[in-house]
């Protein structure tokens, strides 16, 4: 089975080069969305392969880099984000789950560094994290080809684009697995990228 990584990246230059060195020896497709820095140069020093897109939005830049996947002919495709370090063994998790006849594997997330939020905010995550039935990220996500083509690919959301190919996976009778089984970490940064995700979710927690 041929599987790979899509990372979504507007201005990353600065974070790519953890997440790429946490995903060593996996087929990466960086997708380089309007960006002005040396994100594309960054990923392919990385070992990534570079899609560069003018979009400025997460959802185009996702089906950009499913799409190239696509057409290298992988049939398992997993996405997370450039602020994003996955754990070893990760994709090889959501490859044994497919293997038991998921179409679709849905992790969670966590923050391991909290500077510059109010004291409280980690524990008002917490509950908010445990209230959520249904939490879904792009950060961490695995999917097969079919799933993918037939719920009708990421649509060009600026947010939500994630829940919303959940969504529909669902509605078309994939069976999806959530997890807390896998796990990334991602980033509290408070210059965050897409409108009302998961940075935006961080700064409108009580303190």
């Amino acid at each position: 089975m041929i599987a790979g990584v899509v990372v979504p990246a507007h201005n990353e230059q600065e974070h790519l080069p953890a997440c790429l060195a946490a995903l060593r020896g996996t087929l990466v497709i960086v997708v380089a969305d309007a960006c002005t820095d040396r994100t594309a140069e960054v990923a392919r020093r990385g070992g990534a392969f570079v899609v560069e897109v003018g979009a400025r939005n997460v959802g185009v830049a996702r089906a950009a880099g499913v799409s190239e996947l696509l057409r290298r002919g992988a049939s398992w495709v997993a996405t997370t984000d450039a602020d994003t370090l996955v754990p070893p063994g990760w994709l090889t998790t959501q490859l044994e789950y497919a293997a038991r006849g998921w179409d679709a594997v849905v992790g969670t997330v966590t923050v391991a560094d909290w500077t510059g939020h109010p004291p409280k905010r980690p524990a008002a995550y917490a509950r908010h994290y445990a209230s959520d039935r249904a939490p879904v990220h792009g950060a961490n996500l695995g999917f097969t080809a079919h799933a993918y083509v037939t719920a009708g690919g990421f649509p060009a959301l600026a947010t939500g684009e994630d829940r919303a190919l959940v969504g529909a996976m669902e509605r078309a009778g994939r069976r999806v697995l959530r997890t807390s089984r896998v796990r990334v970490v991602t980033s509290a940064r408070h210059r965050y990228r897409a409108p009302h995700g998961f940075g935006h979710l961080l700064t409108t927690l009580d303190g």
